[in-house]
């Protein structure tokens, strides 16, 4: 998977997405999913919890979709899917990027009958960052269907003009009125449900609008965990602070710390304390 092909990078560029078979660590799919299931439960394996925690046990409501944000820094197990070296090396080599270093990850879980998610593009999130730009790689942890409330993408979206945010993100009455709104004259929209086995994924361009319809199922549930790579030439925004993940920029600096965006892939430099993390705790033997 290190290395796309002509052809895939092709599909990238024309539709602004991806499509592919497997993401790293799929044989070990059966441990992610028991990892994510206890990170939804408030088990922080690291004993730090992620830094947006969108869902509580018990007080959430049920029918919403839930998500938690950079559960890397929470649970190693998850960490190493998201900071996968061939994921990194890949989606660098398909956007066409000198590197990728995680900007953000996600753990998402639309449970049955679970609500919408808003028809967005990351990068309209990104205006802390110098440029606002991102690759993706949305990995399934369930088999997904189009009406399972899997991800949608809106091809060829990334070639529109860049749009504002706009509209609500979480549990929206019209999850395709902001792409609606955005679109340009004359435009198509062409939704594309990715229907895939557990274990599949999906890479897309950070301009690439995408979300999700809701649930219509009562026994199938759509878990998906989501890593958000960035360039290594991209810098911090002085001039827009973001409220959550400005606090890890240092006064008067622009470049990003590798302690908390690491770099995943770099003409295969990664981020040196990447491979002790990822192990975990070790015992030692008794002085």
């Amino acid at each position: 998977m290190i290395e796309p092909t002509a052809a895939q990078m092709e599909t990238y560029r024309r539709d602004g997405f991806l499509v592919v078979d497997s993401f790293p660590g799929r044989t070990e799919l059966v441990r992610i999913r028991e990892r994510f299931m206890r990170v939804f439960e408030h088990e922080w394996e690291t004993g730090l919890q992620p830094d947006e925690v969108n869902y509580v046990p018990g007080v959430t409501a049920p029918d919403l979709t839930r998500q938690l944000c950079n559960v890397w820094k929470a649970d190693r197990v998850l960490a190493a899917v998201v900071l996968s070296r061939e994921l990194g090396e890949f989606a660098a080599r398909l956007a066409a990027l000198p590197g990728v270093r995680l900007a953000q990850d996600n753990a998402i879980w639309k449970p049955p009958s679970g609500r919408t998610l808003l028809c967005h593009q990351d990068a309209a999130y990104l205006d802390h960052l110098d440029p606002p730009k991102m690759t993706t790689c949305w990995m399934a942890l369930d088999d997904t269907a189009s009406d399972t409330g899997t991800i949608y993408y809106v091809r060829g979206s990334h070639l529109w003009p860049h749009s504002p945010l706009g509209g609500t993100f979480h549990a929206p009455e019209d999850w395709l009125a902001h792409v609606r709104e955005a679109m340009p004259p004359g435009a198509e929209l062409e939704l594309v449900p990715i229907e895939v086995p557990a274990g599949g994924a999906a890479f897309h361009d950070g301009w690439t609008f995408h979300g999700s319809p809701p649930n219509e199922r009562t026994d199938a549930q759509r878990r998906s965990i989501v890593s958000h790579m960035i360039s290594t030439q991209t810098r911090w925004n002085p001039t827009h602070p973001h409220p959550i993940y400005s606090r890890y920029r240092r006064p008067g600096e622009r470049e990003l710390d590798e302690a908390f965006f690491p770099i995943i892939w770099r003409d295969g430099y990664r981020t040196t304390w990447l491979h002790e993390y990822l192990l975990g705790p070790r015992l030692t033997a008794p002085v």
